[in-house]
């Protein structure tokens, strides 16, 4: 089970609203002059949120990339594989996806699915399991000496809060799309979940791409604490891009907008608001 972190006793003080958007935000700029500094070194970098369901992976990927471009910065988050993909060498289509020079590529879940929900779930075969167990640390060699940086963050929830957290999903209308059964049935599997985890950091918790653990009871915390910790393991430096200045406007040369009744508007529904 993971730490308390809700304030008592046994755990660190909850975080204020204000001093975590605060410091939020400066990590965000800093997260912009990483991706500056990416893209003008041409580095690659990878990074792969793991974790057990509701254990504020999405919502930390969501505060990584508010401000990077989307062209630059991307999110991986792959559906199940199809019937010809699964012919397919497993890491096949993740290679699809690494990222090329001057890239960020973000796995919302990654190859790992094997090691974790595929085997728990019996949704691999035991040959296909301890396949990857070998597989999995040649593979990730192989990306760190190509030159990519490979970073591995492992959320960990505890037992109560992730099922708190369920519940929230479940009255809530906006986030009811985040469950699935197979979600709700890792409650009852809480132990099988542990012990997949526990394997597969034994295998692919190497020295060149080792797994980070973020504790995130607190999902504040959480996303302060990951982001802290990738910007303090990648070698970026400022870039100061060109300065740039508004050209002066030409004067007008005759155009006329044509009659708003030429064309479609939306209606206007935040005046029905004032009403």
């Amino acid at each position: 089970m993971a730490d308390d972190q809700d304030g008592s006793d046994h755990g660190p003080r909850k975080l204020s609203k204000g001093r975590y958007e605060r410091e939020l935000f400066l990590m965000q700029t800093e997260l912009v002059k990483l991706q500056e500094w990416v893209r003008s070194e041409g580095a690659r970098l990878v990074v792969v949120f793991e974790g057990r369901d509701a254990a504020g992976k999405g919502s930390t990927i969501k505060r990584v990339t508010a401000y990077l471009n989307p062209r630059v910065a991307r999110i991986v988050a792959l559906p199940r594989p199809t019937e010809r993909e699964r012919t397919q060498w497993y890491f096949q289509r993740y290679v699809e996806q690494l990222p090329a020079a001057g890239e960020i590529v973000l796995f919302d879940r990654s190859w790992y699915n094997r090691a974790g929900v595929e085997r728990v779930m019996g949704f691999c075969t035991p040959t296909e399991y301890q396949r990857f167990l070998h597989q999995c640390p040649v593979f990730e060699r192989m990306l760190v000496e190509d030159g990519i940086l490979l970073r591995k963050y492992w959320f960990s929830v505890s037992d109560d809060v992730q099922e708190q957290r369920f519940r929230q999903r479940l009255d809530d209308p906006t986030r009811r799309w985040k469950l699935s059964p197979i979600d709700l049935e890792s409650l009852t599997r809480w132990e099988d979940y542990s012990r997949a985890k526990d394997d597969m950091f034994v295998h692919t918790d190497i020295p060149e791409a080792p797994w980070y653990v973020v504790e995130s009871d607190d999902k504040r915390r959480a996303r302060l604490n990951m982001i802290a910790h990738l910007l303090s393991t990648v070698p970026y430096h400022d870039v100061t891009p060109p300065l740039l200045d508004l050209p002066p406007r030409p004067p007008s040369s005759g155009y006329r907008r044509p009659p708003r009744d030429l064309q479609t508007y939306v209606p206007d529904h935040a005046a029905e608001l004032e009403k």
